[in-house]
């Protein structure tokens, strides 16, 4: 039994049962032994693969969408371009490389943040970003970030974040907790707590018994404070991860170790815990702080913003291993069974600001 989870039991048989909020975070930001804080997810050679680890074309499209949202709101001078939740930093570095292309005069007056809590990735990323043209300033959190306005970009951020589990048990929902047996093994169960009814989506009271609602306070907290500032100060955010576009009952808690998915309770802090993202709750959010919030398909953002012409591009003059790998990388990050339906972008700006190619899409959310 590792550390991790003997602390976690010694907790339980301490204090009672943790919600599944708590082990999440305890699993994935322990300072001695949590997910992120002791290794590098990322890559071949990690547990999963993000959409810049796929291709450079992601970052490229993804600057050219902030450059656009830029322009759009008037070419603001000293803007800042900022990541949250940057990995190993390849994200910004296919970012600031196109900026400097597209250009040259913004990528010289622009300032870059990266909001990053974890000191053992901040030092990777400085590595992946050491021979960057411009060098970004880091933060721990989004109130460090300087004044002015922000265009930032979050990729699988917000699946990460802690959620609350509500189980349905004899017709009533109680929150889902995790246990600690005799042997030492955790389970699921139900715990006494309770939930507000108004905040069940439309098919809970149809549920069956054992059925399970997903709440992310925490998200919707996060997306208050990204909101807040850029309604505030001018900007845009554009948001990419996994998810749904309306509320339902369902249990997507999964966890993640060498791209297999594996049993969330069974090595705390040795696989990753994600759940689905709830976009319908987020674009609300974000609305009731004064923006408007688009959402669409990845697969049909990235088409949007010329991926076909951009891997053309880059398959000119290339030899036939290289071509197939382009064609590889297209059909992961659009195709329909691959990233391109289950990923969902959202694009929050002030109203007024619909940058392409949201304004060719019929959006979710109006």
């Amino acid at each position: 039994m590792s550390g991790l989870k003997k602390r976690i039991c010694a907790q339980i048989s301490a204090t009672g049962p943790i919600n599944v909020a708590e082990y999440m975070a305890m699993c994935l930001f322990d300072p001695m032994e949590g997910y992120y804080t002791t290794r590098d997810p990322f890559g071949a050679t990690g547990d999963f693969i993000t959409a810049p680890e796929v291709s450079q074309m992601f970052g490229e499209l993804c600057a050219i969408w902030l450059y656009t949202a830029w322009k759009g709101s008037g070419a603001p001078a000293q803007p800042l371009i900022a990541e949250i939740g940057p990995g190993r930093g390849t994200l910004m570095k296919d970012m600031l490389r196109t900026f400097e292309r597209l250009s040259p005069s913004l990528a010289m007056d622009a300032r870059f943040a990266m909001i990053e809590a974890s000191p053992r990735l901040i030092d990777v990323q400085r590595k992946t970003l050491a021979h960057s043209v411009a060098q970004p300033l880091w933060c721990a959190e989004i109130d460090e970030l300087p004044e002015g306005p922000l265009f930032i970009v979050g990729n699988e951020l917000f699946d990460a974040i802690p959620i609350r589990q509500y189980v349905k048990s004899n017709g009533r929902w109680y929150e889902r907790v995790v246990g600690c047996e005799e042997d030492g093994e955790l389970v699921f169960m139900a715990g006494p707590g309770t939930v507000d009814q108004g905040l069940l989506p439309q098919d809970a009271a149809t549920a069956p018994e054992g059925a399970i609602v997903e709440l992310a306070p925490a998200r919707a907290a996060l997306m208050d404070r990204l909101s807040i500032r850029i309604a505030a100060q001018g900007g845009a955010g554009l948001f990419i991860d996994y998810g749904y576009e309306t509320p339902a009952v369902g249990d997507s808690l999964q966890a993640m170790r060498a791209h297999t998915f594996a049993d969330p309770l069974a090595e705390p802090g040795k696989a990753d815990l994600t759940s689905h993202v709830d976009f319908h709750t987020l674009a609300q959010t974000a609305r009731a702080a004064g923006l408007d919030a688009h959402l669409m398909e990845q697969g049909a953002f990235l088409l949007g913003l010329g991926l076909l012409e951009r891997a053309g591009r880059l398959g000119a003059g290339a030899g036939a291993a290289e071509q197939r790998a382009i064609r590889a990388a297209v059909e992961r990050l659009a195709g329909p069974e691959a990233m391109g339906r289950l990923f969902k972008v959202m694009a929050v700006a002030r109203p007024g600001l619909l940058v392409p190619p949201f304004e060719q899409a019929s959006p979710l959310f109006r």
